[in-house]
């Protein structure tokens, strides 16, 4: 087959480090060219479920993951190709800082040839920012692998004089292309492990529509030079779920769901369904996933829904697949000890007893090495478990030689404080949540 490419105008927001802004500017500039009748695709580098759902109600479509470990280039490539093709403009938001992480936001852009945007919070300096700026653009990662800075975004600018000293002290091959000011309401609200969701917020849409209104006049306001993205012809993944009926948890204490994991279940030939632990019971299926989130939020009624702790009881005890993960792990031990030292009792299928910190926790790139196969994903969580059982393995680090989050296996159920994304084994994630092994399934196991 030929290669096809198409192109797609398309900016990388990257900054110094976590909370100067990023996301502000991501959906600032989405709101503003979708304002203009253009169709924004918007991306976010590495693990993240919170960003993702600030930057989706801005672009008016789903956020996916990029990252070039967990999930693969060929994917990140895929992923840009596919959306190239349908939208005027590509914002991916970076993670951290520009050069942090291996492999890093910087990594990222020069591998597809993406302009960085660098957000700089500018408040308690001024010159310095030019500092800044002149190591973000001139520092490469690697000879053959060096990002291109586009220009800078300066963030919490006090007044037109400090504007003016910050863009008068910029070299002349780094253009300032646009400034936020220090406006309380343009900060977006955070909590331990991110940003608040939006269905929590008020006045989200008047956040983005003041940001986008500062950027109007600027150069961000028209579109950037075109990039080629290029097909890299995944083939479709085998349907080794058809039939395969999947329950998954879905409500405010259970949101931590890439898209992409969904779409790859059903691409599988699974029939998923979504029900809300905190009201309902586990519906009749095959195998459940339960995912992540905030439980902790919603311990007491968690605690309290019965008919949901039968519901899973009996589901496990009849051999059927559950996948639980981090705060789905922590629903399916037998306690949970919130923020203010409340303890509740959970389903209690797992021994274990979790328990929220507000500052110790854990988080970065990990693969859980299954015996259905090694599955790439990621830890972040505030919390900790004891008194479980022992673990049948630990997380691999991506970079690191200490062992990773434990795995716990008991019959059909599968817990862990990762978050799996799917997409890097498919067959090893059909063979967790298929009712009953079968021959074709097993022999595929490194597939």
């Amino acid at each position: 087959m030929s290669e096809r490419h198409v192109d797609c105008p398309a900016l990388f927001i990257s900054s110094t480090a976590s909370g100067q802004g990023k996301t502000t500017l991501t959906a600032a500039l989405a709101r503003l060219h979708r304002r203009q009748g253009r169709r924004v695709a918007v991306f976010k580098t590495g693990p993240d479920y919170l960003d993702p759902l600030i930057l989706s109600h801005a672009a008016g479509g789903p956020v996916e993951p990029l990252d070039l470990w967990m999930a693969g280039p060929e994917f990140c490539r895929q992923q840009l190709f596919d959306a190239a093709r349908h939208h005027d403009l590509i914002l991916i938001e970076g993670a951290m800082g520009l050069f942090d992480g291996q492999p890093s936001s910087a990594d990222l852009a020069a591998t597809f040839n993406i302009p960085v945007v660098a957000v700089i919070n500018a408040r308690g300096m001024a010159q310095t920012v030019a500092a800044v700026a002149f190591g973000l653009k001139h520092l490469p990662r690697s000879a053959d692998n060096r990002h291109h800075l586009a220009g800078i975004v300066t963030n919490g600018v006090g007044s037109l004089r400090h504007r003016e000293l910050i863009e008068h002290s910029l070299p002349s091959d780094i253009a300032l292309l646009g400034n936020l000011p220090r406006e309380e309401a343009l900060a977006l609200p955070s909590r331990h492990l991110g940003l608040v969701p939006p269905d929590e917020q008020e006045a989200l849409d008047a956040r983005f529509d003041a940001a986008a209104d500062h950027l109007a006049d600027s150069p961000l306001a028209d579109l950037p030079a075109a990039c080629r993205f290029t097909d890299q012809h995944i083939p479709a993944p085998p349907r080794l779920l058809s039939g395969t009926h999947i329950a998954v948890g879905r409500d405010a204490a259970f949101s931590f769901i890439y898209a992409a994991n969904l779409r790859l279940l059903e691409a599988m030939g699974a029939r998923l369904s979504y029900f809300s632990p905190l009201t309902e019971a586990l519906p009749e299926a095959d195998a459940c996933w339960l995912p992540g989130g905030y439980p902790e939020l919603h311990a007491h009624t968690l605690s309290s829904n019965t008919a949901l702790h039968t519901s899973l009881a009996d589901h496990h005890q009849a051999g059927r697949p559950i996948l639980a993960e981090c705060g789905g792990m922590l629903l399916l031990q037998q306690t949970l000890t919130d923020l203010d030292g409340h303890c509740y009792p959970m389903s209690g299928l797992l021994p274990g007893h979790g328990e929220m910190r507000t500052k110790r926790g854990c988080q970065g790139m990990q693969a859980a090495p299954l015996p259905e196969g090694e599955i790439r994903g990621h830890a972040h969580h505030h919390s900790r478990s004891h008194d479980t059982l022992p673990p049948i393995a630990h997380g691999r680090r991506a970079f690191h030689t200490a062992p990773g989050e434990a795995i716990y296996r008991q019959g059909r159920l599968t817990a862990s404080y990762l978050h799996l994304f799917f997409a890097s084994h498919p067959v090893a994630i059909a063979k967790l949540f298929v009712a009953t092994t079968s021959a074709p399934i097993a022999a595929m196991a490194d597939a």
